[in-house]
């Protein structure tokens, strides 16, 4: 039986701030039980909701040494989904009503969490051959690691994975401040090592002493070795390349499924969607306020408003796009500019556009379903999820070649009749705006070609268990 532990700092269904947590959730249960046995360790948030903290079992508490502080560590107990969950409580690191606040308390707080992820693996008789750490709040699990714990028998055959789920996000405060936090040495604090540029950096530890590297697409793998994409790590990436590799993320294909969603006005699945997907089109144009019309092109967008998911291409163009045989529903929160923008557009082009600056589970799944297209021009995009759901859906995602957008979307080409959605190559405003009225152009002249493209969508495989398999892969290499 091989043994892995996943650390993060969230995981869907406690905990969640973004698609990090739906990979932790959703990945550890597409292993074989009978091959793998896959636990997950997590901060026992307070702001957690109560029908999960009342089902935790009290395993047991221990003291445990932080730099020159000695700190509580209770270890709580939940199965769930067929997981076990370890949570690691201690009120003063974990209270207050968000996961995330200021990074110098988080600084603190996942040092904290990363120390003691470790210490408790004795405690609940879990040996793990594999921890497979996520993002930067995990960054000093390796680290640690080595540092404090590889002497100890127990500990000596452990190995370490760190997946990358945005390089944007590092973990990175003054090194004096961390160096008095964690206790480490200031052997562990050189350049080739913890520091860089003058700071302390999590992920960067992490990523130094972890003994493979993932993240989550192949073209993000290739891109981060870059110094435009590489956020002042391009030369390690490039350093650690031969212990690098991109693994796609999946969707859960139970809850994002046309046949069964409870949240659609119709039903639809591959077979039938040329009949059953129009009606959703027809529900979501009267919910919104939009003209009726079934044979109008729809365009979606739920995103958060920010200029990495490429809304600046969308203002620049959002007048001409307007101007366009098509309609507009957008869905999300973000940069006051881009809000206001799109509450603009939706005034001036009543029944065109519809503006909804909220989040809504419910109406997200609703735009997946009834929209022809999925607009998502990103900067840059480790995985992407949007476009996953989308070709699920069989709505066609507009995206620009970038990390898992280009892995995900196959271009379409009308000579050989290959191809899952569109796309363009260069971060151009006038590019997306001529990529998009193609589509357009294919969608109201040749809908027959854009049927099959449906076809294509819809049978593409972006579900966990494809994903779990290169996983998989990947640890029995390295358990050997």
């Amino acid at each position: 039986m091989k043994k892995v532990l996943f650390v993060a700092s969230e995981c869907v269904p406690f905990i969640k701030t973004g698609g990090l947590a739906d990979v932790v959730g959703s990945l550890p249960k597409c292993f074989p039980k009978e091959e793998y046995d896959v636990r997950v360790v997590l901060p026992k948030y307070m702001c957690m909701k109560e029908e999960f903290k009342s089902q935790m079992q009290y395993i047991t508490h221990f003291y445990m040494d932080l730099g020159w502080r000695s700190q509580y560590v209770g270890v709580l107990g939940l199965v769930y989904d067929g997981i076990q969950f370890y949570f690691v409580d201690n009120e003063y690191y974990f209270a207050g009503p968000k996961p995330y606040g200021n990074i110098y308390e988080d600084i603190e707080k996942f040092a904290f969490f990363s120390k003691a992820a470790l210490s408790l693996l004795p405690t609940v008789g879990f040996q793990p051959d594999l921890i497979h750490c996520h993002d930067w709040q995990t960054g000093l699990v390796p680290v640690f690691l080595k540092a404090c714990f590889y002497t100890d028998e127990f500990y000596s055959r452990m190995k370490t994975i760190m997946t990358i789920h945005n390089l944007k996000f590092q973990g990175v405060w003054d090194l004096k401040t961390v160096q008095n936090i964690t206790g480490l040495p200031s052997y562990y604090f050189t350049p080739d090592k913890l520091e860089a540029y003058g700071d302390a950096n999590y992920l960067k530890g992490g990523l130094v002493y972890a003994d493979a590297i993932t993240t989550v697409s192949d073209t993000y793998a290739e891109e981060i070795k870059t110094p435009f994409y590489g956020e002042h790590l391009d030369g390690l990436m490039n350093a650690r390349a031969n212990s690098l590799r991109g693994i796609v993320n999946g969707i859960d294909y139970d809850e994002y499924n046309p046949e069964t969603d409870p949240f659609l006005a119709k039903n639809y699945s591959a077979k039938n969607f040329r009949k059953e997907k129009v009606k959703n089109k027809r529900a979501l144009q009267e919910e919104l306020g939009l003209e009726q019309d079934d044979k109008k092109f729809l365009v979606g967008i739920v995103s958060r408003l920010t200029d990495q998911k490429g809304f600046d291409l969308i203002a620049y163009m959002m007048d001409e796009m307007c101007q366009q045989d098509m309609q507009f529903v957008v869905l999300g929160t973000g940069e006051e500019k881009y809000e206001n923008m799109f509450r603009h557009f939706a005034w001036k082009y009543s029944g065109k556009v519809s503006a909804n600056i909220f989040y809504s589970e419910a109406l997200s799944h609703k735009i997946y379903a009834s929209c022809d297209a999925f607009l998502m021009p990103s900067l840059f995009e480790p995985c992407g999820l949007s476009q996953l759901m989308s070709l699920r859906y069989g709505t066609l995602p507009i995206v620009r070649e970038t990390g898992g957008l280009k892995d995900t979307v196959i271009p379409y080409n009308e000579y050989e009749g290959t191809g899952t959605g569109f796309s363009f190559a260069n971060y151009n405003a006038h590019e997306m705006f001529n990529t998009l009225k193609y589509a357009e152009y294919i969608y109201y002249q040749k809908k027959r070609e854009w049927n099959k493209m449906v076809d294509r969508a819809m049978a593409a495989d972006f579900s966990w268990t494809a994903s779990a398999k290169k996983y998989a892969e990947m640890y029995d290499w390295m358990i050997g």
